[in-house]
């Protein structure tokens, strides 16, 4: 399907109802955030009639967008709030980039392939999210210093290990979610308190890794 300016609000109703409110997404301003969001615009338009299934497709550069049910489940694990400033680890299409902005967040998101950076940066634009979220090229292991603290933190590729990089951006009473492993990955929320930081498991995913200083060295 190629249709340019055909209505996808249908499909996106659909898939709200059928593949998150019939699961556990009970956050209503996510589940109107992905109401909103054109996610076929994310995606190659020969993509276009599986825009709004419950998987993932490719984006080019080996890389894919997250099925809708994981974008909602992590950003609303993240908890966001208006107003909020929010780290993204791998801007990709730029689809959870556009659902946090929606969330009203203001968004740095970092990706190490500049052409998909860039092609995130026209689509952002497009469908009125370039205001909200500022993109960068680079290591996305190390973060984004210069924009430090950020309320919430999400990275949507899987490392070995949790960044120290990315926890010491983190502000005290923030949230990261982020998965973990390599063969066998689990989603992991963390929170950041004057304390300390607490760590807790949830649930089984699949992610492309996450290459780079404090992640894999290679994807292979």
């Amino acid at each position: 399907m190629n249709l340019p300016g055909f209505d996808f609000s249908l499909q996106r109703q659909d898939m709200v109802r059928t593949q998150l409110r019939a699961r556990d997404i009970t956050d209503t301003a996510v589940l109107r955030a992905l109401e909103t969001v054109p996610r076929h615009e994310f995606v190659d338009p020969v993509d276009w009639d599986e825009a709004y299934e419950d998987h993932p497709l490719g984006i080019g550069c080996r890389q894919t967008i997250s099925q809708p049910y994981i974008v909602a489940y992590m950003s609303q694990l993240l908890r966001v709030e208006p107003g909020m400033k929010i780290l993204e680890i791998g801007t990709g299409s730029g689809y959870q980039s556009a659902v946090l902005a929606e969330l009203g967040a203001e968004v740095f998101s970092v990706e190490r392939h500049a052409d998909l950076s860039e092609k995130a940066g026209k689509v952002l634009l497009k469908t009125g999210y370039a205001d909200k979220v500022k993109l960068k090229v680079g290591d996305g292991t190390l973060g984004w210093p210069e924009e430090a603290p950020f309320d919430r933190i999400i990275v949507t590729a899987a490392g070995p290990k949790i960044p120290d990089s990315l926890v010491g951006q983190l502000a005290v009473g923030g949230r990261m979610v982020l998965p973990v492993g390599s063969t066998s990955q689990r989603l992991r929320l963390i929170e950041k308190t004057a304390e300390g930081v607490r760590e807790e498991n949830d649930i089984a995913v699949v992610f492309v890794k996450l290459i780079g200083k404090e992640g894999f060295l290679t994807g292979e």
